[in-house]
C-alpha cells in the first residue's frame, strides 16, 4: 500500500510540474499543494517536492513529516543549506526564504494546528510514528 501511495504522490508531482502548475494545485485529497524548488545540497542539483501547506498571513507553512519516519525528509537538509529557494502555488512561481522551526519556537503549536488541519490530522498521526520533533518550515516570500 505505500508503494501505491508513493507512486500516486509522484504522479500527482509530475502532472504539477508538466501542466505548469494549471492541475495539481489541489488534486491530491483536496488539500492545497505547492512545490518547493530547492538546490541538493551535496549534488547543487535542482529538486521539487510537492507539498501541502497551509498560510499563515502572508507565509506558507510546510511540514517536514516525511510520512512519519524517523529521518527528515532531504528537502529539509537543502533548505537549510540554501534558504533561498522558490515556491509554485498553482501557476505562480514565488522566491522565498525557508526557515525551518521546532516545537521550542513560540509560534510553533499555532502553526501545526494550521498544516495539520489542513492536512486532515495526519501530521499528528505523524509524529507519534516518530520520536524526532517534525519541523515546520516557513516560506517566506521575498522582495
Amino acid at each position: 500500500m505505500a508503494d501505491l501511495f508513493t507512486t500516486a504522490l509522484r504522479v500527482h508531482q509530475a502532472v504539477y510540474e508538466k501542466s505548469g502548475g494549471l492541475v495539481g494545485h489541489r488534486l491530491l485529497f483536496g488539500n492545497p499543494t505547492l512545490l518547493l524548488r530547492t538546490v541538493g545540497r551535496k549534488t547543487g542539483k535542482p529538486r521539487t517536492s510537492a507539498l501541502t501547506y497551509a498560510r499563515d498571513g502572508q507565509s506558507y507553512i510546510v511540514t517536514a513529516s516525511n510520512g512519519g519516519s524517523s529521518r527528515p525528509p532531504g528537502w529539509l537538509a537543502n533548505v537549510k543549506a540554501a534558504p533561498e529557494c522558490e515556491i509554485q502555488v498553482g501557476r505562480r512561481r514565488i522566491p522565498v526564504t525557508a526557515r525551518p522551526t521546532y516545537p521550542d519556537d513560540p509560534d510553533y503549536a499555532r502553526r501545526w494546528a494550521l498544516v495539520d488541519k489542513v492536512n486532515k490530522g495526519r501530521y499528528s498521526q505523524y509524529q507519534t510514528m516518530t520520536d524526532r520533533p517534525i519541523a515546520l518550515v516557513v516560506l517566506d516570500p521575498r522582495g
